[in-house]
């Protein structure tokens, strides 16, 4: 199951019903304080999570006395069936527990805002004489309906069974859009197999020390110790056999010397093991640098990169636990005490998981650092409005702009040249071969550290990449485009490209010879980066042979080939690669705009 969206009412700054739609990655983004972490809990409350606990102090105080604290989850991409018990398998459809759009929508209610919650689905239920409500009726009383109404189900001993056959003999079932509770008969079986399918959420706190006994760390260390251990059962269990052996010649010799002061009492005694050693009790495993220095007295960024990165392998074996379930991975201000290098990185594996199958992505921040690497299509703004009622923006027109000037996200206005490529993966495929070319010492344009060299892509893939695309494109400065001849004839940009090459204004563009940048690496920088052994001409789709190979999505693929394979590249390799020289040629043009 795929979260779609949150709706909260009541809860904390959030009164009137607030919606926030998710995809697979998802950027909170806001001032301090405006309501982000609230989202989280929110989420960490419905799903159970142990950090998150709700307490009547979580209801909104501008909340009435009588009203509910409502948080409410839908779902896409649910089981195709429930089973019940032995004797009764149905479905989310054949129980009319679905919406008008096919989703599920589950509400936990806390009445009046107290107690420990109620599950409710929203959902087109029926609403007919003899259909209304009978989700809740014993079995018994199921039996006894349908044998009034002269229906005869395939399985009696089944209440789904009983349920359907109901629902079939009436004509109009009346369905219209109610609330149904889960919390009795097969209303409450139901729920309890809808929530083996929920996705795993998984938190991570921005306010929490940051030491090697967090449970983040322990967890996946205590893992590796019981995955040893079981690996090592027959030795082990050898070593407990010869402990007890000695252990109970040892007793025996003692009550054998007991018996000759108090026999009565040395026969009233028997040698006896309580329990069995719990092997993962004897060992601790932590880590430490080549220093000899615990982790937890590295420094606070050095402390959190690593509890981050053992809180995605702990999330990750979760995911490999439960294949049929899909995981949330919720990160809270993953920016706090890190470089914007490592900002930069952290954001570049977070969108690398939220490609996974069945992994979303959702992470909250008020940094512009951060906050500009984030897809744009991933960014949900969320903001005070006039009237002081929090709002969640994702799809006005204005959304980027407003999020710009709340964070302080500023186009680079020393640029001389603007680059522009198609999407990210060309990004990260040229600055990759600058780097290779600056380190062997040829001239190449640093698209990492020179401020005259801007390279975005077109669509403006991040908020960085929007802010800049729409102050530069007003600049009149001169533009080298680059685009992917793909397999289309005439390629897809070669009316884009033609209309850049008459304007006159110093601008040039240019279509790759080759397929796309993949084809322009070279097979053993592939192979040494990847694992993969390819050939492969200048019209291949590189990325899908890679992902065949490999077993990832071809979008995968892609994104390890231009970040990856890449620095595998050397100047040799690329001349063996591109013996025309386009790649130099591009950069050349590039160079020659600079001031």
């Amino acid at each position: 199951m795929r979260l779609k969206s949150l709706t909260i009412e009541n809860f904390r700054a959030y009164q009137h019903a607030t919606t926030v739609e998710f995809t697979d990655m998802n950027g909170l983004i806001g001032r301090n304080d405006v309501g982000k972490t609230s989202i989280l809990d929110a989420l960490g409350i419905f799903f159970g999570h142990k950090l998150c606990k709700y307490d009547f102090g979580d209801k909104s105080v501008y909340a009435g006395k009588e009203d509910d604290v409502v948080i409410t989850c839908e779902f896409d991409a649910l089981p195709g069936e429930l089973i019940i018990d032995t004797a009764s398998t149905t479905s989310l459809q054949q129980e009319y527990l679905v919406t008008e759009r096919g989703t599920l929508s589950i509400s936990k209610v806390f009445n009046k805002g107290k107690g420990n919650g109620t599950f409710v689905a929203n959902c087109l239920h029926p609403s007919a004489k003899n259909a209304k409500g009978i989700l809740l009726k014993k079995h018994d009383d199921l039996k006894q309906l349908a044998g009034s109404l002269g229906v005869v189900a395939t399985d009696n001993r089944s209440s789904a069974s009983l349920r359907t056959a109901i629902y079939e003999s009436i004509d109009d079932l009346k369905l219209k859009a109610q609330q149904v509770a889960l919390s009795k008969e097969d209303g409450k079986k139901i729920l309890e197999q809808i929530q083996n399918h929920l996705p795993h959420f998984a938190l991570f706190r921005a306010d929490r020390p940051s030491t090697d006994e967090e449970a983040e760390v322990q967890d996946p260390m205590k893992m590796a110790i019981t995955q040893a251990i079981e690996s090592l059962t027959p030795q082990l269990e050898e070593i407990k056999e010869q402990v007890k052996y000695r252990a109970l010649a040892v007793a025996e010799s003692t009550l054998s010397h007991l018996s000759e002061l108090d026999p009565e009492l040395a026969t009233s005694l028997t040698p006896d093991f309580k329990a069995d050693p719990k092997w993962e009790g004897i060992f601790k495993l932590s880590l430490s640098g080549d220093d000899n220095i615990p982790i937890n007295k590295r420094g606070s960024g050095v402390r959190r990169l690593v509890l981050i990165s053992f809180f995605k392998a702990e999330a990750e074996r979760i995911k490999q636990q439960y294949q049929d379930r899909g995981v949330i991975y919720a990160i809270e201000e993953p920016e706090t005490s890190q470089h914007p290098d490592k900002q930069k990185l952290l954001v570049e594996a977070f969108c690398e998981m939220a490609d996974k199958d069945g992994c979303q992505i959702v992470v909250t921040t008020h940094v512009p650092a951060l906050a500009e690497q984030l897809p744009v299509d991933s960014i949900r703004h969320i903001f005070r409005g006039d009237t002081g009622e929090i709002e969640v923006n994702a799809n006005r027109n204005d959304v980027f702009e407003l999020i710009a000037k709340d964070l302080g996200v500023l186009p680079d206005s020393r640029a001389q040249v603007i680059v522009c490529v198609e999407g990210p993966n060309d990004i990260a495929f040229f600055r990759g071969m600058s780097r290779v070319l600056l380190s062997e010492g040829y001239d190449a344009p640093d698209f990492d550290n020179d401020p005259r060299v801007v390279i975005i892509p077109l669509g403006g893939d991040t908020l960085r990449d929007w802010v800049n695309n729409h102050y530069l494109k007003s600049i009149g400065k001169p533009e080298v485009h680059i685009y992917d001849r793909d397999d289309k004839t005439p390629p897809k940009y070669q009316a884009t490209c033609d209309a850049v090459n008459e304007r006159g204004d110093g601008s040039i563009a240019f279509v790759t010879s080759k397929r796309e940048a993949e084809n322009y690496l070279h097979p053993d920088a592939i192979a040494e980066a990847l694992g993969v052994t390819l050939e492969f001409t200048d019209d291949c789709d590189v990325p899908n042979l890679v992902g065949v190979q490999s077993g990832v999505k071809d979008q995968t693929a892609k994104k390890r080939l231009n970040r990856r394979a890449v620095q595998k590249m050397t100047k040799a390799r690329l001349d063996e690669r591109d013996p025309d020289g386009e790649l130099l040629k591009w950069f050349s043009e590039i160079q020659q705009r600079c001031h």
